[in-house]
């Protein structure tokens, strides 16, 4: 079977990933910062997926040493590393830098390694950020002539950069351009945001609900869309988006958790000019600010069409991964 590397592995999204592809038969390289945090991802990972067929290297998205080690033998690649915090930070570049200098990076090692298909873990606010409310699909990119926040901008100009890479080049470029990702995470891999945020309203430490709407999706569904674009032969060149048609507020996932008996979690809604205050002094704030108010639904056919995408219910996803966090 074949040889895939996935950088990012010890994440939230990255665990996902390889476990799916173990299960498939796929060998796995996955890199890491350090090979410290090798032994405890292998651990969490064998809870989920027989384990005999990953591996590890060592690999940073801001140094070229590594990569071209990591990438000997593989025929696919994986690009799911890329930091997302909510809050918006001092400097942007904190962002921008390991997303696109890291795509850049990878992308151009996957080139010289003769690696046949890199699949990019983007998202739905490289489409959308800054558009008006309506209903987008696969063609649509965000406008950054107007401020979208960091996370939104270092992942437009990601993903930007590796269609420019593979543009007149051999290796096949697929993007799976994920919404807000939900879902139990795999052992203590809980750097998602999500998980965080989940965390937040089951301990009770979140007193109101922003009117904050996103498409959503489940990180299992995530993890099998990139498996699916890896071996499904008309995907090259496409992106799929991974995201609920219609955007989620907030209030409803608030309120599935409190029907499955997460008392703590709040049910009164923060009213907007409240958080732009809060934005004043608070970054978690000031990165909710591009979000609020805002209705994006998404033309997803392409996904269920080319990839089979069966999306799991949102219901289900929010339970079991109240259930995960509250073990």
């Amino acid at each position: 079977m074949a040889r895939v590397l996935v950088t990012g592995v010890s994440g939230y999204v990255g665990q996902h990933v390889a476990a799916e592809l173990l299960r498939r038969g796929f060998e796995v390289v996955g890199t890491v910062r350090s090979l410290d945090k090798s032994e405890q991802t292998r651990v969490s990972i064998g809870r989920v997926a027989s384990v005999d067929k990953l591996s590890f290297a060592v690999a940073d998205l801001l140094a070229d040493s590594g990569w071209a080690e990591a990438m000997a033998g593989c025929q696919f690649v994986m690009h799911v590393a890329s930091p997302f915090i909510l809050a918006e930070p001092r400097d942007e570049n904190v962002l921008i830098r390991p997303a696109v200098e890291g795509t850049q990076r990878v992308l151009l090692a996957a080139k010289e390694a003769g690696v046949r298909r890199v699949i990019l873990t983007s998202s739905v606010v490289a489409m959308t950020s800054g558009l008006p409310n309506g209903t987008y699909g696969p063609e649509a990119w965000s406008d950054m002539s107007v401020n979208i926040g960091a996370y939104a901008k270092s992942k437009t100009l990601a993903e930007m950069a590796a269609w420019e890479i593979v543009k007149d080049a051999s290796v096949e470029l697929v993007a799976i351009n994920a919404g807000f990702i939900l879902g139990p995470p795999i052992g203590d891999a809980r750097d998602g945001q999500s998980v965080a945020m989940i965390s937040d309203l089951l301990a009770g430490k979140m007193p109101m609900i922003p009117d904050v709407a996103m498409g959503m999706v489940d990180v299992r569904d995530v993890a099998r869309l990139h498996a699916d674009a890896l071996e499904v032969e008309g995907a090259a060149g496409k992106r799929f988006i991974a995201a609920s048609e219609q955007p989620v507020e907030m209030g409803h996932v608030a309120m599935v958790l409190r029907e499955a008996g997460y008392k703590k979690v709040p049910s009164r809604r923060a009213p907007n000019l409240a958080i732009k205050f809060m934005s004043l002094f608070d970054r978690e704030a000031k990165g909710m600010l591009p979000q609020l108010g805002k209705k994006i639904a998404y033309d997803v056919k392409s996904t269920y069409d080319v990839l089979g995408w069966q999306p799991t219910r949102l219901e289900t996803t929010l339970v079991e991964m109240a259930t995960s966090l509250t073990r």
